[in-house]
C-alpha cells in the first residue's frame, strides 16, 4: 500500500475509521436526500406563498431554469441543502462530522491554495491564446457593470454548488466505497457513473445528451483520481469550481442556467455539430488542468 498512488486516501480512511457497511451508505444517502428535498420544498413553498409574483417571474416553467440572476443565485445556493443533508446523514448514520470528509484542515487549505494558483496561471495563459471568443460570435447576456456587481455572489454560489457535488460523489460515496472495496474500479467508477447519470438531460441536450453524460463521467473519474491522490477534497473542489465558473459566470449556453453569465453562445447544447466539435477541446483543457493539479499536490 505504501507504493500506491492512492495511499493518501487510504490513510484518510484509516484515520477516520470509515464505515465499511454498504447498507449504512445506502441509508445515509436516503437521509441526505430526504433532508435536501424537504429543505428545497420548504424554500419553494415559502417563495410561492410570500412572493407569488416573484415565483412566476423567476421560477415558473415559463421563466426557465436559472435564466435570471435571482433564480440562478437561488438555484446554486440551494445546493447547500445537499451539504446539510450529507452532514445530517454523517451524524445520524455514521457518527462522523462533515469535516472528516474534507481531509485534514491544513492539508485541505494548502492543497486548495496551490491548485488554485496553478489553475489561475494556466487560465491566464489560455485567455490570451486563440481562438478568441471560442471562435464564435458571443451574445451579450448581462451589462458588464451589473455582471461585475453580481460576480462575488456568483463566485460564492458556484463554489457551494461545486463543493456539494464533490462532497457527495468524491467525498461521501467514494470514501465509503473505498473503505469496503479496495479496487479503484469500484470506488472510482461507481460514483462517476452516478455523476454521469445526473448529467444526462435528453430533454435539453437532444442527440448530445449521451455524449455530455459520458464527458461528465470522465470528469468524475478525473476528480476521483485527484481526490484519492490528495487525501482531501480541496483540489477537486477547486478544479470543479474553476471549471463551473467559466461555464456559468463567463460564457454560458442559452438553454438554461445562464442568469449570471456575461455572455451566452449563439447556439444551445442541442446543436450537434458545434458541441461535438468543442467537446474534445474542452476535454483536452480539463486534462491539462487535472495534470497541473496533480503536480501541484505532489509531496
Amino acid at each position: 500500500m505504501s507504493r500506491s498512488p492512492y495511499r493518501a486516501q487510504a490513510a484518510l480512511l484509516q484515520e477516520n475509521r470509515v464505515d465499511q457497511t454498504i447498507w449504512r451508505l445506502a441509508a445515509g444517502l436516503v437521509v441526505a436526500a430526504i433532508v435536501m428535498v424537504t429543505l428545497n420544498s420548504s424554500l419553494q413553498a415559502a417563495i410561492m406563498r410570500l412572493a407569488p409574483s416573484l415565483w412566476v417571474t423567476h421560477f415558473s416553467e415559463a421563466a426557465g431554469l436559472g435564466q435570471t440572476p435571482f433564480s440562478m443565485l437561488v438555484t446554486l445556493f440551494s445546493f447547500g441543502f445537499l451539504i446539510i443533508g450529507i452532514s445530517v446523514a454523517l451524524r445520524l448514520v455514521h457518527k462522523r462530522r462533515l469535516s472528516s470528509l474534507l481531509g485534514p484542515r491544513l492539508v485541505f487549505i494548502g492543497q486548495s491554495i496551490r491548485v488554485l494558483s496553478v489553475l489561475l496561471a494556466i487560465g491566464a495563459v489560455l485567455l490570451v491564446l486563440p481562438p478568441y471568443n471560442l471562435g464564435m460570435e458571443l451574445v451579450d447576456n448581462l451589462p458588464f457593470s451589473r455582471w461585475l456587481i453580481l460576480l462575488p455572489f456568483g463566485l460564492v454560489a458556484v463554489f457551494i454548488q461545486s463543493a456539494s457535488e464533490e462532497i457527495l460523489f468524491r467525498g461521501y460515496i467514494q470514501q465509503h466505497l473505498a473503505a469496503r472495496f479496495s479496487h479503484p474500479a469500484i470506488w472510482m467508477a461507481l460514483p462517476a457513473l452516478l455523476f454521469a447519470f445526473g448529467h444526462y438531460v435528453p430533454a435539453d441536450a437532444g442527440d448530445n445528451a449521451l455524449l455530455l453524460a459520458i464527458w461528465s463521467g470522465l470528469f468524475g473519474l478525473l476528480m476521483a483520481d485527484l481526490t484519492a491522490r490528495a487525501g482531501s477534497l480541496g483540489p477537486a473542489i477547486i478544479l470543479h469550481t474553476f471549471n463551473n465558473v467559466s461555464a456559468l459566470l463567463f460564457v454560458s449556453l442559452p438553454d438554461n442556467l445562464n442568469g449570471l453569465a456575461l455572455y451566452v453562445t449563439p447556439v444551445g447544447m442541442n446543436d450537434t455539430e458545434l458541441l461535438r466539435a468543442w467537446l474534445p477541446v474542452d476535454f483536452a483543457t480539463t486534462i491539462v488542468f487535472w495534470l497541473a493539479a496533480r503536480l501541484a499536490i505532489r509531496r
